[in-house]
């Protein structure tokens, strides 16, 4: 099994919408090189590993922020200053999901 690089990053932000917002639901924002180390791209779907639980959200590319720190939205379950690691999902072992079967 081969091991990717993959450093631990800190929660320096937290976003929460409202129900009436237009933009919301699960994202987390992080500096380009922090993707570019972990071979993720803007807009895929990575597991977020916390202290307490794990969870899916979308990746935004944001360089404004300092390197080893990411934004969270609307993720349950994390705080600022706590350490958590992201996971790639594999697209090979994704299933397809169809509007006949949604």
């Amino acid at each position: 099994m081969v091991r990717l690089y993959n450093p631990p990053l800190q929660v320096i932000g937290f976003i929460a919408t409202r129900v009436s917002d237009a933009d919301r639901g699960p994202e987390i924002r992080m500096q380009a090189y922090e993707a570019h180390v972990r071979t993720i791209h803007e807009g895929e779907l990575v597991w977020i590993y916390g202290p307490r639980s794990h969870n899916l959200a979308t990746v935004r590319i944001d360089d404004s922020l300092p390197r080893g720190g990411v934004v969270v939205r609307d993720i349950v379950g994390l705080a600022v200053t706590e350490i958590i690691t992201l996971v790639r999902i594999d697209d090979a072992e994704r299933p397809l999901i169809t509007p006949s079967h949604a």
